[in-house]
């Protein structure tokens, strides 16, 4: 039995409606159905509860307020930094008409299943180029010198004692190997290094008058994320802000542990608070109101640790997001 919107074809590959996926009536730039491969190190995406998955229910919402912002105008080019399925590329295909690419991943087979799904799924044979490379967040892209107008990143915050264990753990992206940098108090404290990192590296690669957009998990207080922004010599925004269901419970333990450690606070909430909050309001609404908004939600914040046993309790637990725009000063 399949949910729907998804039908299992081989055992590496899952179909996408890209209406119901991306909210969106019958597409232009890429096929109704997408045709998605899966390898071993990457994450399925959510296709059974949208709320729960970061392209369906943030970057794609967040894609089409930023094209409203620009006055509906398409950009030329577009790169995501840590790609996963390509799920993210093909959005912006569709939403933004993007119609140059980049993407990277930390594993070779990751990056080269997105590129065949990219390819593999737009309409327009031939029109779209894609520059790929496997490695450290925009590094590899190096050799194209290519600059592009949008740069996405959906990067993991909950750092691992082993750099191993994302090379070689099936899905371990969620995890942030040991890094050697110099980081801001701030940034370690809110554990958002690779965020930061990313940022920095961006300022080569993109075109003046475009945009960082930074998907965050709203765990910490929206004046970091902003913060996050100024100390990588950006003008940062929020340009959207909303919630979702927080969809491998054992993160929540994950940031308990940092917590204990020393890292955050971080905040979690009951599903169907951040339901009722959110219900009416459209993203880029709430990015403008962003603040006020979480200044209304702070009543209902728990700690992880309260979280995680709810969500042992059968409760659905969520955390607010905001995707961060920023841009060159």
């Amino acid at each position: 039995m399949t949910t729907p919107g998804t039908e299992q074809a081989l055992s590496n590959f899952i179909h996408v409606d890209t209406s119901r996926y991306l909210g969106i009536p019958q597409p232009e730039h890429v096929n109704p159905k997408l045709s998605i491969e899966i390898t071993g190190h990457c994450f399925l995406p959510r296709l059974d509860d949208l709320e729960s998955d970061w392209v369906a229910h943030v970057a794609a919402p967040a894609f089409k307020v930023y094209r409203r912002q620009r006055g509906g105008s398409a950009i030329d080019s577009f790169c995501s930094i840590g790609t996963g399925s390509g799920l993210d590329v093909l959005s912006a295909i569709e939403v933004l008409w993007a119609r140059r690419v980049g993407l990277t991943d930390v594993h070779e087979d990751v990056v080269a299943a997105a590129v065949a799904n990219v390819a593999r799924n737009q309409r327009t044979v031939g029109s779209l180029v894609i520059d790929s490379g496997a490695g450290d967040l925009l590094t590899p892209l190096h050799s194209y010198g290519v600059r592009y107008d949008v740069i996405y990143e959906n990067l993991p915050n909950i750092p691992s004692l082993s750099a191993e264990v994302v090379i070689e753990q099936k899905n371990s992206s969620a995890f942030v190997p040991p890094r050697t940098e110099e980081m801001p108090q701030l940034v370690k404290q809110q554990m958002l290094d690779l965020h930061y990192l990313a940022l920095l590296q961006a300022r080569e690669f993109l075109n003046p008058g475009g945009a960082v957009l930074s998907c965050l998990g709203a765990r910490v207080p929206l004046d970091v994320f902003l913060e996050l922004g100024k100390l990588a010599g950006y003008r940062p925004s929020i340009l959207t802000y909303g919630w979702k269901v927080q969809g491998d419970p054992e993160l929540i333990r994950d940031y308990g542990h940092n917590q204990a450690c020393g890292f955050g606070p971080f905040y979690f909430y009951r599903a169907d608070a951040l339901q009722e909050v959110f219900a009416n309001l459209d993203a880029g609404d709430a990015g403008r109101n962003a603040l006020e908004i979480e200044r209304s939600l702070q009543t209902r914040r728990t700690d992880p640790a309260t979280a995680y046993a709810a969500v042992e309790n059968g409760e659905r637990i969520a955390h607010t997001v905001a995707v961060l725009q920023c841009e060159l000063k």
